[in-house]
């Protein structure tokens, strides 16, 4: 496909009409063009008029005939999944995931590149390059079938500018990322905070479709959040809305990478996990750590503890108890100011399940202000650990999918 057919193709999808079809197609299909009219409150003409569009453009295909409540069989119609793929990337702290799927938003392709301990903004750029670049090579799928690059950044970032404005857990600073990387592939990037593009994977693939108001928080290195008010991602006016981690729990607590004390991030993060394990450790307190590493405190690993509790290591059930209950405190404030319908959790911290969620609703239930407050609905992520880059996927889907204009749809 020619690369100027490609970029008509999205303009095609971007009037307020086509948008409120492909939407259609991408929740509820296969649908039939019947349906669509009824659902959308358009025109059966208006509406055969765009599919048809929409068909020619190869954006959506037909699939194998609906049932019939009486006379000719309807054709159902379905996205096209093998036109178009979208590119969502995991910027965290320690590694870069990258993930390829589906104009539907199925994987097919992952790849994580560790990060050095020490790196500059144009090896981190160089590093995403490469990160994209080889998924491309391995896949083998045409550079013109790739609908856009999301990035799902940790720290603040500016959304209209695409940069990073501060990555802490990296200690860098002003990372044109959007620019760089539109130069080198030739397609649309849209960069947005991890936790708030979690959120909005969460909104369009997972745990928060069809709810209006909610709030997915991201507990891995760093804690951050997304918010999702009326349907829509709320950023704030600096950038900085969810930065949950840097609500300060403790005016005396440890330094945290932001500069400040007390953070959230310094109780309950992954980081903050091991190190809390590790000082107890050091003063002698007895774990199944010591054997799974021969002694050797550097080699604790979140995941080691996770295991330890798993097999009944009271210390290491103790850190993710701790850590739960700091979150709580943490998410109460969240429902204080916020009152969501729904908290997702999600990050790799997450993935102690039950040992870490206990306690987190326990202390909810203690602390919430009102009874139904203290009964607000708290799940794991439906993703885990690719959460934020399923989140990276939505950014580009949302930009596709949703119309710019405000204007209602009128029926035709």
């Amino acid at each position: 496909m020619a690369k100027n057919l490609l970029r008509g193709s999205f303009k095609l999808m971007k009037s307020i009409n086509r948008s409120l079809i492909l939407n259609i197609i991408r929740e509820k299909g296969p649908i039939s063009r019947a349906d669509i009219a009824k659902l959308t409150k358009l025109t059966p003409p208006t509406v055969s008029s765009f599919v048809k569009e929409l068909l020619e453009a190869e954006i959506v295909i037909e699939r194998n005939l609906g049932e019939s409540s009486g006379g000719r069989k309807p054709t159902l119609l379905t996205l096209s999944e093998d036109m178009f793929h979208v590119i969502g990337m995991d910027v965290g702290s320690q590694n870069i995931k990258t993930i390829l799927t589906s104009i539907t938003g199925k994987v097919i392709k992952k790849s994580i590149v560790p990060l050095p301990a020490q790196t500059t903004n144009e090896a981190l750029l160089s590093l995403m390059i490469d990160s994209v670049s080889g998924i491309l090579d391995h896949t083998k799928i045409d550079e013109e079938k790739i609908v856009g690059i999301g990035v799902g950044m940790h720290g603040i970032v500016d959304v209209e500018q695409g940069s990073s404005v501060f990555a802490p857990n990296l200690n860098l600073q002003d990372i044109p990322i959007k620019r760089v990387l539109e130069e080198r592939f030739n397609m649309m990037v849209k960069v947005e905070n991890d936790g708030r593009a979690m959120s909005l994977g969460e909104l369009w693939f997972g745990n928060g479709a069809g709810i209006d108001s909610f709030v997915c928080i991201n507990v891995g290195r760093g804690i951050g959040a997304g918010i999702i008010i009326n349907g829509k991602l709320y950023h704030g006016s600096h950038f900085i809305s969810g930065e949950i981690g840097h609500m300060i729990i403790d005016i005396d607590g440890p330094q945290c990478t932001c500069g400040n004390y007390g953070c959230l991030q310094t109780f309950a993060s992954g980081p903050s996990i091991v190190e809390w394990v590790k000082k107890e450790m050091r003063l002698g307190h007895s774990s199944l750590l010591t054997t799974m590493t021969k002694g050797d405190l550097e080699k604790v690993t979140g995941e080691l503890i996770y295991l330890s509790a798993l097999e009944g290591d009271t210390l290491c059930k103790t850190a993710l108890q701790q850590a739960g209950r700091y979150l709580g405190v943490g998410i109460t404030n969240v429902i204080h100011t916020v009152n969501p319908r729904l908290i997702i959790i999600g990050g790799g911290v997450s993935n102690a399940g039950d040992l870490i969620m206990d306690n987190i609703i326990q202390t909810v239930n203690q602390r919430a202000l009102t009874n139904p407050a203290k009964q607000t609905e708290i799940i794991l992520s439906k993703f885990g650990d690719d959460a934020t880059a399923m989140g990276a996927v939505a950014l580009i889907l949302a930009e596709l999918f949703t119309s710019r204009n405000t204007e209602s749809a009128a029926a035709h």
